[in-house]
């Protein structure tokens, strides 16, 4: 992944995290601190997700929250409830090929939303995980994407 880099425009709190979780080989960063208004102190598990940009072709890493389905990751496009998708969701829509790191665990992995039933169930685990993403359901007019990375050996 030495050819990746930290996607641009990602809020200063993003770029802190995920400096901090690189450069500690994934030692820290994987489980993080915040305090979300109304939801007092969470510590949620973090990775760090590559994916090649659908139009520059350049590998960028955006640090996500996650939770676990099998031995499969579930991440959540919400970008806080922004009318449009994240550029990350839109990348891995058109190259669904893309490496993780969990901790100090790096592997590649293909990504795919889910829909229906699964996605019905994935997403109350990711509520559980991330409690703000109800908030960011009910202001916006987007169903919201729940992505499985599905990791590849």
């Amino acid at each position: 992944m030495s050819d990746a880099k930290l996607a641009p425009n990602l809020p200063q709190w993003m770029l802190d995290h995920a400096n901090r979780y690189i450069a500690s080989g994934g030692t820290e960063g994987h489980l993080y601190k915040i305090s979300p208004p109304g939801y007092g102190d969470l510590t949620v598990p973090a990775l760090l997700l590559t994916t090649v940009g659908r139009k520059s072709g350049e590998k960028y890493i955006f640090p996500l929250f996650y939770g676990k389905t099998g031995d499969s990751y579930i991440i959540v496009a919400s970008k806080g409830g922004a009318p449009e998708h994240p550029g990350w969701y839109r990348n891995l829509v058109a190259n669904p090929e893309v490496e993780i790191q969990v901790g100090t665990l790096k592997t590649k992995a293909r990504a795919r939303t889910v829909t229906g039933e699964e996605r019905a169930r994935l997403w109350e685990k990711a509520v559980e995980f991330w409690p703000p993403y109800a908030d960011y359901a009910k202001k916006t007019d987007r169903e919201i994407p729940v992505v499985v990375l599905d990791p590849v050996n």
